[in-house]
């Protein structure tokens, strides 16, 4: 563990930090800690939340860390949350951390050059079942853990920076270099012992129901671990596609983008339908962060309804978000008038789009 200190490389002007070998590594490191103090930055190569506690005390003892950098792949941390929590406790606000990660593109990549034609298919198969999906089973995480002891676990990009996410940073940047992804992100919010999360077939989300009111809707996972943390992150990179969602969503995994076409996704939202919380026909619940892309006429309107299973928009296909809540907006006004009638002619609407015309949820 080192506080950072700083030197000249010979023929170069940039002063970097110790401890950064690879000089890509150093220059991002450089780049994204500029404007920080130097008194008050750290680098370490530490696998676990202790190691960052104990960091050194700094002179004044009311001042937190500017900086912070983790050279320890988090592949090889034993318990991320905590120690990306650690860190969150050690910097002050508008304080950067960078870590690293071999994420699974580039652990694929590394792995089939390194075996030949044919074997590589095959031992990718069992390193990912192995390490990605055996972990997250109730039925082999135990044999998992005590085997590796959590150690060289395949993370995918989307989790560890939701992870981050969670536990109260922003993202800064990302760049791939020398076959590890580097992450820089800031504190943005105070984090303290958040637990971890546990990711099964189900996944149950956070979602503005009825009068505001916050219900748990259930849906089956399409998504990468953590990825419910990145929307606002996504919506500001990528912003929103024709329809109303967000463009280029990579955080829908392989299983997900074939459980979406054929609506597999949407059977557990059933048990909302029976427990009361959605009727069957009605506008979406919208998490936090979506629906505060919306105006307030809209959002107002929204919550004197219960929202439904099937919306409104797979009834009239509208092209952008202004369009869904002018489409909306229609729906609520009829709907006041006849509530039934208008269930019944949105219901049928939707069905024909969706069965006849094959419109699919993206």
């Amino acid at each position: 563990m080192k506080v950072v200190r700083r030197k000249y490389i010979e023929n170069k002007d940039a002063p970097v930090v110790m401890g950064v070998e690879s000089f890509d590594v150093l220059k991002f490191v450089e780049n994204n800690l500029q404007g920080t103090d130097s008194n008050r930055k750290a680098v370490l190569s530490v696998d676990n939340k202790f190691s960052i506690e104990n960091l050194p005390e700094l002179p004044d003892s009311n001042a937190k860390y500017s900086g912070i950098v983790n050279l320890k792949k988090a592949n090889d941390v034993i318990h991320l949350n905590e120690l990306f929590c650690a860190v969150n406790n050690k910097l002050e606000v508008g304080g950067r951390f960078i870590t690293c990660v071999e994420t699974a593109a580039l652990r694929k990549k590394r792995l089939y050059k390194k075996f030949p034609r044919g074997i590589n298919s095959i031992y990718y198969f069992f390193d990912f079942f192995g390490k990605r999906v055996a972990p997250k089973l109730s039925v082999t995480k135990h044999i998992y853990y005590f085997l590796t002891a959590n150690r060289n676990r395949v993370l995918t990009s989307i989790e560890v920076l939701g992870r981050l996410s969670y536990c109260g940073f922003k993202i800064i940047e990302i760049k791939n270099i020398d076959k590890l992804q580097y992450i820089t992100v800031e504190k943005i919010a105070d984090k303290v012992d958040l637990p971890a999360k546990n990711y099964g077939f189900l996944f149950k989300m956070e979602r503005t129901g009825f009068k505001g009111k916050i219900i748990n809707v259930y849906k089956i996972r399409s998504m990468h671990a953590y990825a419910e943390y990145l929307q606002e992150y996504i919506y500001s990179q990528n912003k929103l596609n024709e329809i109303g969602k967000f463009k280029n969503d990579y955080r829908v995994n392989v299983v997900g983008k074939l459980s979406r076409k054929l609506w597999i996704d949407e059977f557990p939202m059933i048990y909302n339908l029976l427990k009361g919380d959605i009727k069957l026909v009605g506008v979406r619940p919208l998490s936090k962060h979506f629906l505060s892309l919306y105006n307030t006429e809209v959002k107002d309107k929204r919550s004197q309804f219960k929202p439904g299973l099937v919306p409104p928009y797979y009834a009239d296909m509208p092209k952008s978000l202004d369009a869904v809540m002018e489409s909306e907006m229609r729906y609520f006004e009829a709907y006041e008038k006849n509530p039934f009638k208008t269930d019944l002619n949105y219901f049928f609407k939707a069905a024909n789009n969706i069965l006849i015309k094959k419109a699919r949820s993206k």
